[in-house]
């Protein structure tokens, strides 16, 4: 009970799970590990990405005695996550599924649009994963889907907004805005970060769903029905490492995160 929750992506966009987790569950003490050293994984055959997520979360596991984790990267899970719930004796949380059922929650009018990395479009898990959400709710949903290279690099590198930016999303989000989506949910966990961007291209009457917030939701309701909750007391502890360079890692993901990153660890891979 008094384990740590674990939490991994490829850089920062995670930060947008981990800090959906510490509102919710303040008393938990976290391990995030960005893999900062191998972003970013959107271009990256799953099967490289399947491996990196495989040591990051054996290394949660076997290095910090983690309770859970949270697998903060849809590339990764992407790329498929049965061998890690097979290999590994503590629950696994993904990010696409509560998105997925998220957007089908909030869509008006069902035209449901989704955007992510190369790897994680071309997988099509979130085809599968808004079918299933849409068969469990009996809702009709007509889903767009459109990769997004360039939006990470730009998050990784702190350029948030700007001429740069606006432009490159103006002609990504083009076939969206054309389909004429009302809800859009944003499939990777770097996205959140481009979110004032994002809404501007897409417009006012289009909702954009982050999974930050409803991973956090399902991770707390199954920690809860395990007995695995802390007893809430004062705030946690939270350790963040990186598998590049430390001073970036702390620097950039303190201006994303806030003050509780004023400290970084390297990860040893």
């Amino acid at each position: 009970m008094d384990q740590p929750i674990g939490i991994f992506d490829s850089g920062f966009g995670g930060l947008t799970v981990a800090r959906a987790l510490i509102d919710l569950l303040p008393a938990e003490d976290y391990v995030y590990i960005g893999d900062t050293g191998r972003y970013p994984y959107g271009s990256k055959p799953l099967d490289d990405v399947r491996g990196y997520a495989s040591e990051l979360a054996h290394s949660l596991v076997d290095d910090f005695n983690v309770k859970a984790i949270v697998v903060a990267c849809n590339t990764a899970t992407a790329a498929g996550l049965d061998d890690l719930r097979d290999e590994l004796d503590v629950p696994i949380f993904d990010v696409v599924t509560p998105g997925a059922s998220a957007v089908v929650r909030a869509s008006r009018a069902g035209r449901v649009g989704v955007i992510g990395t190369v790897g994680t479009i071309s997988s099509g898990a979130y085809v599968q994963a808004v079918e299933r959400a849409s068969r469990q709710t009996d809702v009709g949903i007509e889903l767009s889907s459109a990769a997004c290279p360039g939006f990470v690099e730009f998050v990784e590198r702190g350029q948030l907004n700007g001429d740069e930016v606006m432009v490159l999303a103006e002609r990504l989000l083009a076939p969206l805005t054309e389909a004429k989506v009302d809800t859009l949910l944003l499939g990777c966990t770097h996205y959140p970060f481009l979110a004032r961007t994002i809404g501007e291209v897409m417009g006012p009457d289009v909702v954009l769903v982050s999974s930050a917030d409803e991973t956090a939701f399902e991770v707390s309701e199954r920690l809860r029905e395990l007995l695995l909750l802390r007893k809430p007391s004062e705030a946690g502890a939270r350790r963040f490492l990186s598998s590049g360079d430390v001073d970036t890692f702390r620097d950039l993901g303190s201006a994303l995160f806030g003050a509780d990153l004023v400290a970084a660890e390297h990860w040893e891979r």
